[in-house]
């Protein structure tokens, strides 16, 4: 460590952008054609908007603190404060499968397409290459500001751009589309259940904009910058997402979107149409190089909080113990056996995209709770300090920061629910036992601390 350099408004935004946006979310999204806009805009509403300004005043208003951990810890105590962190490290174990399954799909497709959606195949190289960074982490690689940033730009700006770019020119060119965009197709009908379970793919690409305060107290003036960077953030993640799913829809058939393959059958079909395609494996590479960074970093982010709350007596301390490195290798390797067992999810469930699909909304419903009591700590230490002063507040005082509280919880809650409903166009076998594996594995990864808080008293 020993750096005390601090972070600038445009290393921010990157670092925000990268652990948010993602163009591996896309396909995702992409699956609900020209209503995608509508669906984006509800989702900002109801989840990105209030948890970026939430995040932001929480940040500002403690910049010495450990993010969720301690908000939490400020207005319901130790034990809660410690929920919420379990809740945000533990929503990584289904997390990492479902965002290696894309990186490894990525790789395969510059080799072998048709062998991108074998199952089997996937299981063998997701297992190597997460115990491969694991051990990486774990013998003290550290990853900087500057290469979290060198990701980001090669790894998702250079592609989102060119996505973007290429599918703009195949709209406006007047080439063959597979959606259109009018007013009647643009519009969803709220009252069909379905279309609130579409509401899943696009919440599931919108997580983890709080995951940058980690590093306020790292950034210069954070009252005044990091406020900044989250609006700016949350506006490029808005536009690239809407934006890329539009370009994946436009040239790939609904039913032909693959989860894990979809962004390079998109690239691949506009690359060969501009007589590029020698280009696709140096696209690719990019793309896995850039996800990669991002599974890098997630994979030592989270333990940083979840550190704090275990060394003020949550877990036993020989699960806190750091290696001579001053790396948390028991968490790390802890991590990566559940996210091993996790993986099994593969074999269960009958398809690559219904396996993705179960794997994204477990982390998503994990990733709401922890959400849900995010809301309700602003909410309860707005009430606790309404005189405090504060460089950056939410505009409208106490009636303001209550409304965009109030909406985050309504998108979370709302959020968490209908994730246990699994979409029609998603093959995901047996609606009963979907479920079933479903709430197990949340159970279960809920409540996992339990053992461990049994360890410590004795």
């Amino acid at each position: 460590m020993g750096s005390t350099r601090k972070l600038t408004l445009l290393m921010m935004v990157l670092i925000t952008v990268g652990a948010v946006d993602s163009i591996r979310n896309i396909p995702t999204t992409a699956l609900f054609g020209p209503k995608i806009i509508a669906f984006f805009l509800i989702a900002s509403v109801f989840f990105l908007i209030p948890a970026a300004l939430i995040s932001a005043e929480l940040a500002a208003k403690y910049p010495e603190d450990n993010g969720i951990y301690d908000w939490v810890k400020h207005a319901f105590g130790p034990r809660w404060g410690f929920i919420a962190v379990w809740l945000q490290w533990v929503e990584n174990v289904p997390f990492f499968p479902a965002i290696l399954s894309f990186i490894v799909g990525t790789i395969i497709y510059m080799f072998s397409p048709s062998l991108a959606n074998d199952r089997f195949v996937q299981l063998t190289l997701i297992l190597g290459i997460f115990w491969a960074l694991t051990l990486v982490n774990i013998f003290g690689i550290r990853l900087s500001a500057s290469f979290s940033s060198f990701c980001t730009v090669i790894g998702l700006v250079v592609p989102m751009i060119l996505l973007i770019s290429m599918g703009s020119i195949w709209y406006f060119s007047g080439r063959p589309l597979a959606i259109h965009l009018t007013l009647n197709n643009m519009i969803p009908h709220l009252s069909h259940l379905s279309v609130w379970v579409t509401m899943q793919g696009v919440l599931l690409s919108l997580c983890g904009i709080e995951l940058a305060t980690v590093h306020a107290k790292d950034t210069i003036n954070p009252k005044r910058t990091f406020p900044l960077a989250l609006i700016i953030s949350v506006t490029i993640i808005i536009v690239t997402l809407v934006m890329g799913a539009l370009s994946v829809a436009w040239v790939v058939p609904v039913k032909d979107i693959s989860l894990v393959t979809g962004i390079m059958d998109t690239f691949s079909h506009f690359l060969s149409s501009y007589h590029l395609l020698w280009t696709l494996p140096i696209l690719a590479i990019m793309i896995a190089i850039g996800s990669l960074g991002g599974v890098n970093s997630w994979i030592i982010a989270p333990t940083r909080g979840l550190r704090v709350a275990c060394e003020e007596g949550h877990f036993p301390q020989w699960f806190v113990k750091q290696n001579k490195q001053k790396m948390p290798a028991v968490i790390l390797i802890f991590q990566a056996i559940l996210v091993s067992i996790i993986i099994g999810a593969f074999i269960l469930i009958p398809s690559v995209n219904g396996a993705y699909w179960l794997l994204s909304v477990l982390a998503a419903q994990l990733y709401m709770m922890m959400y849900i009591l995010m809301f309700l700590a602003s909410l309860a230490l707005k009430c606790k300090n309404r005189s405090k002063p504060n460089h950056y507040h939410i505009s409208g005082g106490f009636i303001g920061h209550c409304l965009v509280a109030v909406l985050g919880l309504i998108g979370s809650v709302g959020a968490f629910l209908i994730c246990f409903i699994p979409p029609s166009n998603v093959a995901i076998g047996d609606k009963a036992h979907y479920e079933i594996v479903l709430i197990v594995a949340l159970v279960v990864l809920t409540f996992l601390p339990l053992l461990f808080k049994l360890s410590v008293k004795k």
